[in-house]
């Protein structure tokens, strides 16, 4: 037995002629209040107001912003001003350097290397990573160096990923 799945899921459905059920009360809405306008005040007062009002409700009716409503974005930004904003700036990070030292002829030198993160798993991974790069002669120079093995007892010739493949 065969079941028709449902597709494009996301898609509103077109009610009132061209328009989705959203847009057809938006642009009701917007149509009402226009009316209303236009009857209360003075013209040369309700133009201005009609004109910004109408360009408002046709954004709220068609215009996308970032591949959402147009309405979320506003939504977003009001409760951005209404909400209250903490910035905190953790200095403990900052002082935090990790350095391995990298031995070229008769001098030795520090070379900093900076935290992957706060996760002590994710460093955990990248490490064995590293290293079986290292083992298979994949590995670059950088690479050895985060490592912590020297340039000199290379295993294998450095390749690249390209030459590894194949």
């Amino acid at each position: 037995m065969q079941f028709q799945v449902p597709q494009f899921l996301e898609v509103e459905d077109k009610i009132f002629g061209p328009l989705t059920f959203k847009q057809f009360i938006y642009m009701g809405g917007g149509l009402g209040a226009a009316y209303i306008l236009f009857r209360l005040l003075p013209l040369f007062l309700a133009a201005p107001l009609i004109i910004m009002e109408l360009g408002f409700v046709a954004a709220l009716a068609f215009f996308e912003y970032n591949g959402r409503p147009f309405i979320v974005a506003i939504e977003n930004g009001f409760f951005y001003l209404i909400h209250t904003k903490l910035y905190l700036w953790n200095n403990v990070r900052a002082q935090k350097k990790s350095t391995i030292t990298k031995t070229v002829g008769a001098r030795t030198e520090e070379v900093y290397v900076p935290k992957l993160s706060d996760s002590r798993l994710h460093d955990l991974a990248w490490s064995l990573d590293i290293q079986e790069r290292i083992a298979a002669g994949t590995a670059r120079d950088e690479d050895r160096l985060k490592a912590g093995r020297p340039l000199h007892n290379l295993v294998a010739p450095v390749r690249t990923a390209r030459e590894a493949l194949l």
